[in-house]
């Protein structure tokens, strides 16, 4: 691809991810007039997956500049309240929808959808393929993939998550800037054999939460949700026979309905299986090369990396556009505008795992204790959408050809 010749501010960027931070970045380079090429690992689009959730001033006003909010309002779940239950099913705390769903609720996959279908007018995708190299010329980068033809870019984006896979090939190892934090969670599709209506219902011990959702779009499917607590394991990240014995040899002996649950892991075509980890990179930028979303600053679970990832994606994009393209002072900008605030929002994801599943049966008698507070409850969201709110947006400069805002 070379610089279009009916826009001379036009540039090349490649973008590694298309999850949520990659279609966002595309969608704005797009309208700022860049031209975004998206390479995915996977064949196609993701579909399903957990509920993410936008919250605060700031998240808000970047879906509205975005012009989504009236799709992902259309598409809300509304809010996924959370029962936590005895080994017989009795309720021993309770948390409203609000609590995890923030202002606006949706699916993973939905989101990632609409993002795909904003972007899509001034993007190339390229799915099933991945970046293998990266070498930096006197006028781009030069990109190597493991199928398609080597390709040179003016920018090279990495929005390909926790474990980015362009960090690994221009900064270093995943190891010099992956946290462990001490837990696992799994994830994985079954009947809902509970007849679940809303939300989700879940059981812990100690150090362990088994937990199962109702499918917001299929009523008659639900979703498992398992997370404990583990020093960091020495696994292959594709076998997922591998990691669906590591979740029923950590669930052994749990009661409720964790054998039932696990028995439909062992039949489950697809689990999600990762650690709950977070991302610090020093800097998030290095010559031509940029990081965005976990890639740079983020938390597995918890963290408000989905929120931040489309703020980031915002913030970048308009810096690269005030900059007239000059990357140097766009970096410079990203990072100065946003490390504070993401180090802030990834804070939460520290406290997942203790949170979702304490270690002790002291630490699970006072959180439900605690938290069957509402006022408790109220000063958590309160403060949740302060964190999220806590950054000034820059201005959107004039679209470059391709309509305004």
């Amino acid at each position: 691809m070379t610089t279009s010749s009916n826009n001379p501010r036009a540039k090349t960027v490649l973008i590694s991810g298309a999850s949520i931070a990659g279609p966002a970045l595309a969608y704005w380079l797009g309208r700022y007039g860049y031209e975004p090429t998206v390479v995915e690992l996977a064949p196609a689009l993701r579909g399903g997956g957990q509920a993410v959730d936008f919250r605060g001033e700031t998240h808000m006003t970047v879906l509205e500049r975005m012009g989504i909010l009236p799709d992902l309002r259309r598409i809300r779940t509304g809010g996924s309240p959370m029962r936590f239950v005895d080994a017989d099913g009795r309720q021993l705390l309770h948390l409203p929808g609000e609590f995890a769903g923030g202002d606006l609720e949706v699916l993973r996959g939905d989101l990632a959808r609409v993002l795909y279908e904003h972007s899509l007018p001034h993007t190339e995708y390229v799915f099933g393929d991945s970046v293998t190299a990266l070498t930096e010329t006197a006028t781009g980068v030069r990109a190597d993939f493991r199928h398609g033809a080597p390709r040179e870019f003016d920018l090279v984006i990495g929005a390909d998550g926790l474990h980015s896979n362009v960090r690994r090939i221009a900064f270093g190892p995943e190891q010099s800037y992956v946290s462990h934090l001490g837990y696992y969670a799994a994830t994985w599709q079954l009947p809902n054999h509970l007849g679940l209506t809303e939300g989700s219902v879940g059981h812990n011990a100690p150090g362990r939460l088994a937990s199962v959702g109702v499918d917001h779009h299929t009523p008659d499917r639900a979703g498992a949700f398992f997370l404990f607590a583990a020093p960091e394991l020495t696994y292959d990240r594709h076998d997922p026979e591998q990691q669906k014995r590591l979740v029923a040899d950590a669930f052994a002996g749990l009661g409720w309905e964790v054998p039932r649950l696990l028995d439909s892991l062992r039949a489950a075509p697809e689990l999600y299986f990762d650690s709950i980890s977070r991302a610090d990179v020093p800097t998030w930028s290095k010559g031509r090369i940029a990081l965005v979303g976990d890639a740079a600053c983020g938390a597995t679970i918890g963290g408000m990396g989905t929120g931040t990832a489309v703020v980031a994606a915002y913030v970048l994009a308009t810096e690269l556009a005030r900059a007239d393209g000059d990357h140097r002072t766009a970096f410079r900008r990203y990072e100065s505008a946003l490390r504070t605030y993401a180090q802030g929002c990834q804070k939460g994801g520290d406290r997942t795992g203790k949170f979702l599943a304490p270690g002790t049966t002291l630490g699970l008698r006072l959180r439900n204790g605690l938290l069957s507070r509402r006022f408790l409850l109220d000063l958590m969201l309160k403060a949740g959408r302060e964190v999220s709110s806590g950054v000034e947006l820059p201005d959107a400069p004039a679209m470059a050809g391709r309509g305004g805002c």
